[in-house]
C-alpha cells in the first residue's frame, strides 16, 4: 500500500519510508503529492496533532495518510518537552538550541534520575473516513553530553543500554525505536481498516 506521510520533517520522512518499506509498503512526501502546507500543531497531545496532520493530508490528497507526532518526555522535567519537543527552546527553536536547553535544565540531575522516553503517535486517515491511532514508546536515559553522528533531534542525548540513538546504525535504531514500534502496530492493524 502507498501512504502519504504528513510531515515536512525530512528526517522523519526518511525514517518512515524505511520502516514502512520493511513491511512492503511505500510512502510519498507532501511535496511529491503537491501539498505545500500543513495545519499548525494546535493539539495538546501527540495523538491530537498526529490526527490533525493525517486528516489534513488525506483531505488534500484523497490518499491514505499518516500523521506522526512524536517527542521526548523527561521524567525529571515532569514530562517536558513533550508535545513541545520541536519548539522546546522557543519560537525559533532548532535541534541544537533544544538540546542545549535540555542539558542546562538537567545540569544538576544525577544520571539515575535522567530517565526519559521517546513517544511516537501515528494517526492513519483513510479516504473512506476510517482511521486509527497507534503509539510506540522507547525508554532510556538522557546523557550528560551528545554522542554520535547518526539520527536527528534529541538522538545524540538519548541513551538505551549505554548507547545513544545517534551512535546506532539505522538498523539498530529501527530495532528499538518508538517510531519503529508505532509502525509495527499500525501495519498489524491495517487489515482491520477498510
Amino acid at each position: 500500500m502507498e501512504f502519504l506521510i504528513a510531515t515536512n520533517n525530512k528526517d522523519k520522512l526518511t525514517e518512515m519510508r524505511r520502516l514502512l518499506q520493511a513491511y512492503g509498503h511505500t510512502a510519498i512526501s507532501l511535496e511529491e503529492a503537491g501539498i505545500s502546507s500543513m495545519p499548525k500543531e494546535t493539539g495538546t497531545t501527540f495523538a491530537e496533532n498526529a490526527l490533525l496532520k493525517a486528516k489534513a493530508a488525506c483531505d488534500a490528497s484523497g490518499m491514505a495518510s499518516i500523521g506522526d507526532d512524536s517527542g521526548l518526555e523527561v521524567d525529571a522535567l515532569g514530562g517536558a518537552p513533550g508535545v513541545q519537543s520541536a519548539r522546546f527552546s522557543g519560537i525559533h527553536a532548532d535541534n541544537e538550541a533544544n538540546k542545549r536547553k535540555l542539558l542546562q535544565l538537567l545540569e544538576r540531575t544525577p544520571f539515575a534520575k535522567r530517565t526519559a522516553h521517546f513517544v511516537c503517535v501515528l494517526a492513519l486517515q483513510m479516504p473512506s473516513g476510517a482511521g486509527m491511532e497507534v503509539e510506540g514508546r522507547c525508554d532510556g536515559l538522557i546523557g550528560f553530553a551528545e554522542s554520535g553522528e547518526n539520527g536527528f533531534g534529541y538522538d545524540p542525548l538519548f541513551y538505551v543500554d549505554g548507547v545513544s540513538f545517534a551512535d546506532r546504525t539505522d538498523e539498530e535504531k529501527d530495532a528499538i525505536s518508538h517510531r519503529a514500534a508505532a509502525v509495527k502496530l499500525l501495519v498489524e492493524e491495517l487489515p482491520n481498516i477498510s
